[in-house]
């Protein structure tokens, strides 16, 4: 269940094909504050390994993901 997670803002990034989801998640994680939790959905099939390198290269917290009906959840804590 996701409801313990509550997400400071949502990114709606389905039908959209990388690089778009890992630059538009990397512009709306500055518009949360540190601490705070940005949740993006994709419906990309490349989307997991490409926002868990994100994660890893810009040191942002990837708290959780999740894959339902085709689409990909990903839950960022923003770290600095």
């Amino acid at each position: 269940m996701s409801t313990e997670l509550q997400a400071a803002k949502v990114l709606d990034c389905k039908g959209l094909l990388c690089p778009i989801p890992v630059v538009k998640t990397a512009k709306a994680i500055k518009e949360v504050d540190v601490g705070q939790i940005l949740m993006m959905e994709a419906t990309d099939p490349g989307a997991p390994p490409d926002m868990e390198a994100w994660s890893r290269q810009t040191g942002h917290e990837l708290v959780k993901q999740e894959n339902a009906d085709g689409v990909f959840r990903f839950w960022f804590r923003r770290t600095s």
